[in-house]
């Protein structure tokens, strides 16, 4: 199987990340006296932690570390506390620093708790990223306030119980990462209603029952829905004027005739593997030039794999265990 390429977005993400886990440059002598109050109670709540060692009244709260400020007014717009071995919950103190837009809480394996209703109060919030952390409890319904949200990232938490409908109303979702938990029930319906169609990422979770079709109407550029409890047809979202160019459904028990979807035009990531999807391999996947990565392994598929440039690209890996796929890379047909 060809290695996968990311989804351009999270790239893009991962640069800004990676850009934002530096200092923030200085502002010299600038320093809001509500918002360090607020750092300060941060500061108190993790027990003065080494991590905040630069956080002290010698220096304005501007030249902390983790801590990035308008270059204008001088006003927290960035908190970014990652990568440290910090006890202790989420600070409630986190919305008392309004003009926030950017919040970073990543790799603290023992943050834990939930994630306190304060935050509702950064309505300029547009990046949230609480990742690789223990946060545990429901995804609370309350982040839908966040209007202003693009990313929310909540991925490789102890999240549990379902996915709540009411993110669907965020009108400038770019991105919605909720893998990696303990998320149970089924998708909710209303995804297929978000005004800004973002990348759902909602793989390694205990996700159960039908993938809803209503899906299929919203222009998803990126659906991974792998290693859930998923079942029954997903064959809706192939169709030639899809918009959509990565599809992962593999590891889940999805049922339907492969030999008879359309495949979106512009698909480049296509896992399949580990499912109970029959029928044959349509000969038009060869006229998919852009497709990367595609893996129909340990399904019960049947006949011929047609020939063409674009199944030979892949390796019996992609193929093997089906009822009776056969032809290279695998055994000549009989």
């Amino acid at each position: 199987m060809a290695a996968k390429s990311p989804p351009m977005l999270s790239i893009l993400l991962f640069s800004v990340f990676i850009l934002s886990s530096s200092p923030a440059p200085a502002i010299a002598g600038k320093c809001n006296k509500d918002d360090k109050k607020a750092l300060i109670a941060i500061k108190a709540h993790f027990n003065d932690a080494y991590h905040f060692a630069s956080w002290t009244n010698t220096s304005a709260c501007c030249d902390w570390y983790g801590v990035e400020c308008s270059p204008d007014s001088g006003r927290v717009t960035g908190l970014y506390v990652i990568q440290d071995n910090l006890v202790g919950t989420l600070p409630s103190a986190i919305g008392d620093l309004p003009l926030l837009t950017s919040l970073r809480f990543h790799k603290l394996p023992n943050l834990t708790g939930s994630i306190p209703e304060s935050i509702t109060k950064l309505q300029s919030l547009s990046v949230l990223i609480l990742s690789w952390n223990s946060l545990s409890g429901p995804i609370p319904s309350f982040l839908n306030s966040l209007r202003a949200l693009t990313v929310l990232d909540l991925s490789f938490n102890l999240f549990s119980g379902a996915i709540p409908p009411s993110l669907s109303s965020l009108p400038n979702l770019l991105a919605l990462h909720l893998d990696r938990n303990q998320l149970s029930g089924p998708i909710p319906s209303s995804f297929s209603s978000f005004p800004s169609s973002p990348d759902l990422y909602l793989s390694h979770n205990h996700l159960s029952g039908p993938i809803p079709p209503s899906l299929a109407s919203s222009p998803f550029d990126t659906i991974d829905f792998s290693r859930n409890n998923l079942s029954g047809d997903a064959s809706f979202f192939f169709s030639s004027s899809n918009p959509i160019t990565h599809i992962d459904l593999s590891r889940n028990q999805l049922s339907f005739d492969f030999s008879k979807v359309n495949f979106p035009a512009n698909l480049t990531v296509l896992d399949l593997n580990h499912n109970m999807i029959f029928g044959s391999i349509p000969a038009e996947i060869n006229k998919l030039t852009g497709l990367s990565d595609f893996n129909v392994s340990y399904n019960r598929l049947c006949g011929e794999i047609p020939p063409g440039t674009v199944t030979a690209k892949f390796d019996e890996f992609s193929y093997f265990h089906n009822k009776c796929l056969c032809g290279p890379p695998l055994a000549a047909c009989k």
